[in-house]
């Protein structure tokens, strides 16, 4: 019984994702860029330590 609850969990994940995608493109691609801007930040963050 675990493995179906996992399975509809990642079920509602994908397509709650896949919603906001196709609803909202600009704020998901804003979430994105934050998403990437925050390793951005911290690879800055490692090479300023290592300079």
């Amino acid at each position: 019984m675990g493995t179906w609850v996992k399975k509809i969990v990642w079920a509602l994940i994908i397509g709650f994702a896949l919603f906001y995608l196709v609803t909202r493109p600009e704020d998901a691609a804003n979430a994105v860029k934050g998403f990437f801007g925050a390793f951005g930040a911290i690879f800055r963050f490692f090479t300023a330590l290592a300079s």
